[in-house]
């Protein structure tokens, strides 16, 4: 005889909330901590309200704008909500991966009776914190994750200066040329516009073609090589949202009825080095390939019948790479917010964005939907299952870290030096722009004859050398050069 499903330890998603604030007047648009607040009364709503009183399980994704919030961010949400929850907390960083690491510990504090009604929320009012002198001046100059001088001194230090060395390392490897290989992009992200051209929750709900994407333009001026501004994530939003997970017994103690009740599956997880140029190669991820692997199999997935699908977006080399890894084409919709150009890219958030998405789109169209997070530079990456299929109870709690498998098939990490002066061969690079359009610099990582890893700079000024690596007409990776000494810097030199 079947033993009875205990159905406090089954986790589920009863109300999800997203909230876009456009006020005319700068002065009266929410900060961060009342975005998430509206946010969190928003998911109580959808999910019949009266829940909020419950709460005894809260996870925050660290926000960035109003840095006078950072310190009192939990203790002023729950005297807002009034609520005591026997356990909040608050990310350490704003790292991508932040809600769906929330949602997975969520499950399991539920799968574990350490929790009956949880809340995972976030947000990030960086468009008003340009503007307002409370909001302490962050919009180009956000605070990103600590990196080693030598990369300050070569200009590698912002996810935007780092994401190209894999786009271009990728794309080699791939057999593309460079005009497939933005073709590629074109396709992706004029898909990622048309979901958010549908979607209510979106900043940017404008459907657009593969070639505006792709183009450089006065409006898409590029940014780093080779990326335009509407290949990359749009961070400039006020935005917040907010995830409702309960046990199955509360749900439905509550009335909440099944069509409105998406259960969480398993989860996996595994991450890089946080030094952002320890990578043992750049035309993959061995964390984010064992963590989509993990996912599959640990839920006994096939990625071709998947239902509803995100995968994170902040540059096309992520879901570039985590397609290959899925073995899906690249015109598959990847994604049900509309990524993070489109949707809106609030930082660390944007996965509850997708999340409360997926939620509403499943609650149309039943099925399995996967959700694909990525934070820091490539560096954090955390799948779940959401489904409409029930779980059973065991599925919580569950050990998601699968870091030992990626340890073990990365490989030796090359070592970095600066100073070194030979030949060598390119392995990535790319050309940072400035506001006028204009190359600032470029930068080249270079495999050395012993296999160390070299830096080199290329100045603005070098116009052959920047046309070599941006035309198209031959495939810079892999060609072979000469690192010279120029001052403080090295240099890449052809020939």
């Amino acid at each position: 005889m079947t033993e009875p499903q205990d159905e406090t330890r089954i986790p589920v998603i009863i109300g999800v909330g997203q909230v876009n604030d456009r006020p005319a007047d700068d002065a009266e648009a929410l900060d961060s901590r009342q975005l998430m607040e509206a946010a969190i009364r928003a998911a109580d709503a959808d999910a019949g309200g009266g829940f909020i009183s419950r709460i005894d399980w809260l996870g925050i994704t660290r926000q960035i704008s109003f840095p006078s919030l950072h310190k009192t961010m939990v203790e002023g949400l729950c005297t807002a909500l009034g609520i005591a929850p026997a356990h909040a907390e608050q990310s350490k960083g704003p790292n991508g991966d932040t809600p769906i690491k929330y949602l997975n510990d969520a499950a399991n504090a539920i799968g574990e009776g350490r929790a009956q009604v949880a809340i995972i929320a976030g947000a990030e009012a960086l468009r008003t914190a340009a503007r307002r002198p409370d909001g302490g001046g962050i919009g180009r100059n956000m605070r990103m994750p600590e990196v080693p001088p030598i990369h300050v001194k070569y200009g590698l230090r912002t996810p935007t200066d780092i994401y190209p060395l894999y786009e271009n390392a990728g794309r080699k490897t791939w057999g593309q040329t460079l005009a497939e290989g933005q073709a590629e992009t074109g396709v992706i992200w004029s898909l990622f516009s048309q979901v958010a051209a549908a979607n209510p929750a979106a900043w940017i709900r404008k459907s657009l073609p593969a070639e505006d994407i792709i183009t450089a333009s006065a409006n898409n001026r590029p940014i780093a090589f080779p990326y335009t501004k509407l290949m990359v994530a749009n961070s400039s939003v006020n935005q917040g949202a907010a995830l409702l997970v309960t046990s199955l017994a509360v749900a439905r103690a509550a009335g909440v009825p099944e069509s409105r009740i998406i259960y969480v599956g398993k989860g996996a997880a595994a991450h890089e080095s946080d030094n952002v140029l320890e990578r043992a190669r750049w035309d993959n991820s061995p964390s984010m390939a064992v963590t989509l692997e993990q996912v599959v199999a640990r839920n006994g997935l096939d990625p071709q019948k998947l239902d509803h699908l995100e995968l994170y977006s902040c540059f096309p080399c992520v879901p570039k790479m985590a397609r290959r890894t899925l073995g899906l084409p690249a015109d598959r919709v990847a994604t049900v917010f509309g990524g993070l150009t489109f949707g809106g890219g609030p930082i660390g958030n944007y996965m509850a964005h997708a999340a409360a998405s997926m939620v509403e789109k499943m609650r149309v169209k039943p099925g399995d939907g996967l959700l694909f997070a990525n934070g820091g530079f490539a560096t954090h990456n955390h799948a779940i299952l959401l489904t409409t299929r029930p779980q059973p109870a065991g599925t919580f709690p569950q050990d998601y870290d699968c870091q030992p498998e990626a340890d073990r098939r990365r490989g030796a990490v090359p070592e970095l030096v600066d100073g070194y002066e030979g030949p060598a061969e390119i392995e990535t690079y790319t050309v940072i722009y400035d506001r006028e359009a204009q190359p600032k610099f470029g930068v080249v990582l270079a495999k050395t004859p012993n296999g160390r890893r070299a830096i080199a700079r290329v100045p603005a000024e070098d116009d052959g050398m920047i046309a070599f690596l941006t035309s198209g007409a031959e495939e810079p990776v892999g060609t072979s050069g000469t690192v010279v000494r120029v001052g403080d810097f090295c240099h890449w030199s052809r020939g």
